[in-house]
């Protein structure tokens, strides 16, 4: 058993509290508690030595002493009424999680086809779903989100319908404390289940509401039926005191479309695990993400695509540009099976670095155990181009505003693979304002106290 005194603590938490956990919970997610915290209490948090690992120090972020609210104290905010959002046009079903409470609005029931879900996972969880991907992952970071996890969201299409408007999550990092010293650790879970033919865009924003430290573990499972397809954004925009992990679990199965995109524009430390299995022939993936960082900020984005079927297709682009004395990672793997014939992928890491200061880790893998495949993989990291800042000077543009027009053109080839377009002209001017230093939270997106 591991005793060191970061799994420690949140060992005697779970024997102490279990009683407490389990009360404002369901049977779903009881039931698969004990079994997470054994394999915890086993193998603790991974060292740097465990290859998935070796750019985050897992066992850091989670040692401080961070207040859990597992007595489900009451937040004092009406999110539908504090919050306002002018994303032009988006025209979204629009739905909050305050950490990981669920709040329901009957006004957005409307705009949903009929048979569709998006409620509270602790009334929709079942056991035929929840935890089937995650409960696979032998990852101590999942296992604890297991263990703690009280609520989250719940997302449900029938088959063969078509969800028109996309559906934007907000999630929001709020203290119950009155203390403004406290920190705040908070386990979030989302299920997402699209049945045959079903067809869903979803849009994540993660936004800090308080001026304290928080420490935020996410679980996203989502299980993407034959020619179904899924549109998943997730788009960060916190602050330096946060520290984000978040996991997310995808199948698919015959003929499916993901498309999955992570967007980090303000961040503490993040840390973002993707696991997409490939389980049926015909099925596709498009993965991408970019990242913007500088200070001290730490971004690491993990990624393991396994192709298990023939005839299956991956693409992976992700871009970062730091700053500073800010620090990248990523680590992408893609695996191809026995039997997976005839598969395509392709995975590329681009990667600016601005100074000498700041550094980039970058580690593509391929793993083929099949003879008629196409396979590639490429990583860059450099700084901007001299020739093309000098044209540009030459030409009476500024140092700064040079700089700032080749930032943009090379985060904006991932911003351009959006399918929501409002969302996409939107990232462009906060990626340039960004760029500018003039962005410390979403413009557009206001919690009001």
């Amino acid at each position: 058993m591991i005793t060191s005194s970061s799994e420690q603590q949140y060992i005697d938490l779970y024997k102490e509290c279990r009683g407490m956990i389990c009360d404002h919970s369901s049977e779903a997610m009881n039931a698969v508690r004990d079994e997470a915290f054994e394999r915890f209490c086993k193998q603790g948090f991974p060292s740097k030595k465990v290859e998935r690992y070796k750019y985050t120090d897992m066992q850091k972020l989670f040692e401080p002493d961070y207040g859990l609210n597992l007595n489900r104290l009451n937040i004092p905010v009406d999110p539908y009424k504090a919050f306002r959002c002018d994303v032009p046009n988006l025209s979204t079903s629009l739905y909050f999680v305050v950490n990981d409470m669920f709040f329901h609005d009957d006004k957005q029931k409307g705009h949903l086809p009929e048979g569709v879900v998006v409620g509270s996972l602790k009334d929709f969880a079942t056991s035929d779903y929840y935890n089937r991907l995650a409960g696979k992952a032998n990852d101590a970071a999942t296992d604890l989100n297991t263990m703690l996890a009280q609520d989250g969201l719940y997302v449900y299409v029938p088959k063969n319908v078509k969800v028109e408007r996309a559906i934007q999550v907000i999630n929001i990092l709020k203290s119950p404390f009155n203390s403004q010293e406290a920190s705040l650790m908070v386990n979030r879970r989302v299920l997402i289940i699209l049945e045959a033919g079903a067809e869903l865009k979803m849009l994540f924003c993660d936004h800090a509401a308080d001026d304290r430290n928080f420490l935020g573990t996410q679980v996203i499972e989502a299980f993407v039926g034959e020619n179904a397809s899924l549109d998943l954004y997730c788009l960060e925009e916190t602050h330096h005191k946060n520290v984000r992990v978040s996991n997310v679990y995808i199948d698919q199965q015959r003929d499916s479309r993901v498309n999955h995109n992570v967007i980090t524009l303000h961040n503490g430390i993040t840390r973002n695990r993707l696991d997409l299995t490939l389980s049926g022939e015909g099925a596709e993936c498009q993965c991408y993400g970019c990242v913007i960082a500088d200070k001290q900020q730490h971004v690491d984005n993990n990624t393991l695509i396994v192709h298990k079927a023939p005839h299956c297709t991956s693409n992976e682009l992700y871009k970062y540009v730091l700053d500073d004395k800010a620090t990248g990672a990523f680590a992408g793997r893609v695996l191809v099976e026995h039997g997976a014939q005839k598969t395509t992928s392709q995975m590329t890491n681009q990667n600016l670095t601005a100074t000498r200061e700041a550094r980039m880790y970058t580690q593509p893998m391929l793993e083929i155990y099949a003879d008629d495949v196409k396979c590639a993989h490429g990583s860059t990291v450099g700084q901007l181009n001299d020739a093309a800042l000098f044209y540009m000077r030459q030409r009476g543009i500024s140092l700064s505003e040079a700089k700032l027009l080749l930032q943009n053109a090379f985060i904006n080839e991932v911003i351009d693979h959006m399918q929501l377009e409002p969302l996409r002209d939107r990232l462009h001017y906060l990626v340039e304002k960004r760029f500018r230093g003039e962005l410390n939270k979403c413009d557009g997106c206001k919690l009001c106290k």
